[in-house]
């Protein structure tokens, strides 16, 4: 089985990612498209060079990898993306090969933590609306994503993740529910600056606390995502 999670930046994506990698059948693919977005769009990321140097920048040399033999030749792979990765210029024709999860985070937690990490974002740069295309275009083509929301994880990591895993025709395995701390073989280049709080846990961190007070440019970004998101909020799975 192939897995593509479609996420937007400072969720729990790499939280997810190293779920599904604790696995012992299934292997683990760090945003594969992230050095042909930089090139396509020439955005001036942290760690710009380092991408650049790690991945291909066309993203015709990406798909192969995505859909041919999974890595380490295990029957599954998880493949962890940023929604706002996939721009108009980027192939969709392998879609249809894969299992497709969008991983949801309301918008003013997102702009949030975003904003601490990478200065003055604009809407382009957190997914919501490529997120809510994205779902749109997989529904009309019969792909039937489950769209996850991170809240409701954290909530309940083992629910969720069961539930999640009987919709995708996955097997559970309680190894999802934790991992060892540090740096994993999957992460991307980029890890060192982003992935700093997910190296020191061993598993999903609790339930969220009281939504953040937002103002000025960055109140206005969370407004504009909302709509998007409560599109695909509407169609989440719930916990039954």
């Amino acid at each position: 089985m192939k897995i593509a999670c479609w996420s937007g930046p400072r969720n729990i994506s790499t939280a997810m990612m190293y779920a599904f990698a604790n696995r012992a059948d299934c292997a683990a693919v760090d945003e594969p498209f992230y050095a042909a977005y930089l090139a396509l769009t020439g955005l001036e990321h942290p760690m710009r060079a380092e991408i650049m140097a790690s991945q291909p920048q066309d993203p015709a040399a990406v798909i192969p990898g995505l859909t041919g033999e999974n890595p380490g030749g295990l029957p599954h792979v998880y493949h962890k993306h940023m929604a706002q990765h996939m721009l108009p210029e980027i192939p969709r024709d392998w879609f249809g090969g894969m299992k497709h999860i969008l991983l949801i985070r309301h918008p003013a937690r997102v702009v949030a933590s975003f904003s601490a990490k990478y200065e003055n974002p604009v809407l382009a740069d957190i997914g919501f609306v490529q997120q809510a295309e994205l779902h749109r275009q997989l529904v009309a083509e019969g792909l039937d994503p489950v769209v996850v929301d991170s809240a409701d994880i954290r909530a309940d990591p083992e629910g969720m993740l069961r539930q999640l895993c009987a919709r995708i025709g996955l097997d559970w395995d309680p190894a999802m529910l934790s991992w060892p701390a540090g740096p994993k073989p999957e992460d991307g280049v980029w890890a060192s600056h982003w992935y700093g709080a997910v190296h020191k846990s061993t598993g999903f961190a609790g339930a969220e606390g009281l939504m953040p007070e937002l103002e000025g440019a960055a109140k206005a970004l969370a407004e504009a995502a909302l709509p998007s998101y409560e599109e695909l909020v509407s169609t989440k799975l719930k916990l039954t």
